[in-house]
């Protein structure tokens, strides 16, 4: 295997929320680092932040053997790509058009596929095996789908957690931001329990009705493996099993790198 080669790569996750690092050394990820995504961000900036975050869970910098990127971010997905391959002993990889992922593709258009999709994907599937599905828990709540074949069939994509919170405070001036926590009951006896519910409770039944009709169309059931923000909290709650991998995508990101450059 090429992860059994020792090299180091550093992946980089830049969402539209979060920005998530991971450093990984033949395979193991040896530790994560998150940053809010800023508005904008200079070459300059973004070098410094990895560096930094190196140093922070190695305990000294040291100078990757490459690093791989995923950007949901136009406006960063350069900026970024030319930061890390200044830092890194090779080019970055960017995740797109043109690397292997060890998933085939069903989609209409794969190179619309967003390069965490791709991610996540690409990391269940080695992880876990087919079917799997894989529920996504950011800006948006992304539910991906890898067949029994292996196969990327599709996936859905919905408003995430975190979008519906704001959203009810800026559309509603009365209503409060709220802690995302799961209230004792589904009746909400104040309007902060009535928002905590609505959001997450409903989160929940809205995937739970989602992954039955994936498993309607699959015509089997599959393993769903939860990942992103608050996905402990979110899995807890929904009728269906599910495993929690909060390092998917950053998994996904390193085999991608391991199988084009390792």
């Amino acid at each position: 295997m090429a992860e059994q080669s020792g090299k180091t790569v550093l992946a980089v996750n830049v969402g539209n929320g979060l920005t998530r690092f991971g450093f990984f050394s033949g395979g193991d990820l040896l530790g994560t680092w998150d940053a809010a995504t800023p508005a904008a961000i200079t070459e300059d900036e973004a070098r410094a932040k990895a560096c930094s975050v190196v140093d922070e869970i190695l305990g000294g910098y040291r100078t990757p053997d490459g690093a791989i990127l995923s950007c949901v971010v136009p406006a960063h997905a350069n900026v970024w790509a030319r930061a890390l391959s200044g830092m890194a002993a090779t080019r970055a990889l960017v995740v797109g058009p043109g690397l292997r992922c060890g998933v085939r593709m069903r989609q209409d258009d794969p190179s619309g596929v967003g390069a965490d999709r791709v991610a996540n994907v690409a990391a269940a599937q080695e992880r876990y095996g087919a079917p799997v599905v894989v529920v996504s828990l950011g800006t948006t709540t992304n539910i991906e789908v890898v067949d029994g074949t292996g196969s990327f069939a599709g996936g859905i994509i919905a408003p995430g957690l975190m979008l519906g919170m704001h959203a009810l405070g800026r559309a509603a001036a009365r209503l409060p931001l709220v802690e995302l926590r799961a209230p004792s009951s589904a009746i909400g006896r104040n309007t902060y329990e009535a928002m905590q519910s609505g959001l997450l409770f409903g989160e929940a039944a809205r995937i739970d009705g989602l992954l039955d009709q994936v498993f309607d169309e699959l015509g089997c059931n599959a393993l769903v493996v939860v990942t992103g923000s608050n996905a402990e909290l979110v899995a807890g709650l929904l009728s269906h099993e599910a495993t929690v991998d909060e390092g998917l995508t950053l998994h996904g990101l390193a085999r991608i790198w391991y199988m084009n450059r390792g």
